[in-house]
């Protein structure tokens, strides 16, 4: 009987210490996730120094109580990308782990990992991704276009020229004077606002595959500075539908543009309940299979590392290619195809 392998993941890129314990790359043991929120909260966004301190402080709680005394056979970490102190909390830990348990260790792409965590939810080959696709990688950092042919078989199409999305949330929620993290609180007032009661532009930038959110928020900043007494509701479901609709129009746009059926939708801004809707919706009406990441995973979680250091693993296995493992940290990694 083919032994199950039991990976370690370890998350640290940005405001969550986080470790997950996965077997056979489908049971997923433990998920245990720190969040830093109230640490940023007062700030109105993440200030790295406070991050790395605070997963240096709680990265060895994190780990013991995902992996218990289970046995292990690799561990595996966000090498990138992400703030430069918390990678490094990241690694050392995981270096320590493997080390101790005299096991592989193995840097994953946290772009990647996002990715990954669309392949959770399912168990038949049905209801798991269907190769190719176009993913929509949409965070609080990034905002990317990808072709995939397969596991480690990509082509970035566009990455954002300089606000990621949840990074727009944030800071028009800082504008409107709402708690921080902004996204969920920019969506809680929208409910109760008018779509279209403001034409804030959409920033999709013919002729490429890149966003810009830049505008829009700037968009955001210069209505308030124009209206005294602005209808909050109002201004957070026009600025949500012109994210919402950017984001869906492009993606359909490479759907069309590389004749693919499925598309695959992951990171925290995944979880915004328009873009959900809007999606399926449109997407469906092309006959087109939307896969998003379940919600509780599409923050950032080791779960997702666990998973794309499996896939890794299993290429390697069935290619007899070397493992690509690199344990280098680097913040600004760029999603690379390792799967060819």
């Amino acid at each position: 009987m083919k032994k199950e392998l039991a990976i370690l993941g370890i998350e640290s890129t940005c405001d969550e210490t986080s470790a997950a314990l996965l077997i056979g790359g489908r049971e997923l043991v433990s998920n245990v996730i720190y969040s830093q929120i109230e640490e940023h909260k007062k700030y109105h966004g993440v200030v790295p120094e406070l991050a790395s301190r605070a997963h240096a402080a709680k990265i060895a709680t994190v780990i013991n109580e995902a992996l218990g005394n289970h046995p292990l056979d690799y561990v595996a970490f966000a090498s990138g990308p992400g703030l430069p102190g918390g990678l490094m909390v990241g690694r050392v830990a995981a270096q320590t782990l493997a080390e101790f348990k005299q096991v592989p260790l193995i840097g994953v792409n946290h772009l990647e990992g996002h990715l990954f965590a669309c392949d959770f939810e399912g168990t038949t080959a049905q209801e798991r991704l269907q190769f190719p696709l176009i993913a929509l990688v949409v965070s609080g950092g990034h905002t990317e276009l990808w072709y995939v042919k397969g596991y480690g078989n990509y082509k970035v199409l566009g990455r954002t020229r300089d606000d990621a999305a949840g990074e727009a949330f944030d800071k028009v929620a800082k504008l409107l004077g709402l708690a921080y993290p902004g996204g969920p609180q920019v969506s809680k007032q929208a409910l109760s606002g008018r779509r279209d009661a403001i034409a804030f532009p959409r920033p999709l930038l013919p002729g490429t595959w890149e966003f810009s959110f830049s505008g829009l928020k700037t968009a955001v900043s210069y209505y308030l500075r124009d209206h005294q007494t602005p209808n909050i509701p109002d201004v957070c479901a026009s600025f949500e539908q012109a994210v919402v609709d950017t984001l869906v129009t492009k993606t359909l746009l490479a759907v069309t543009k590389y004749k693919v059926k499925s598309i695959a939708v992951g990171g925290g801004v995944a979880a915004n309940t328009l873009l959900r809707e809007t999606m399926q919706a449109r997407a469906g009406a092309k006959g087109i299979n939307v896969r998003f990441v379940e919600r509780k995973l599409s923050s950032d979680n080791a779960a997702m590392i666990a998973l794309a250091a499996y896939k890794k693993i299993q290429y390697a296995q069935a290619s007899g290619k070397p493992l690509k493992d690199n344990i280098n940290i680097d913040p600004n990694m760029k999603v690379r195809s390792w799967g060819k």
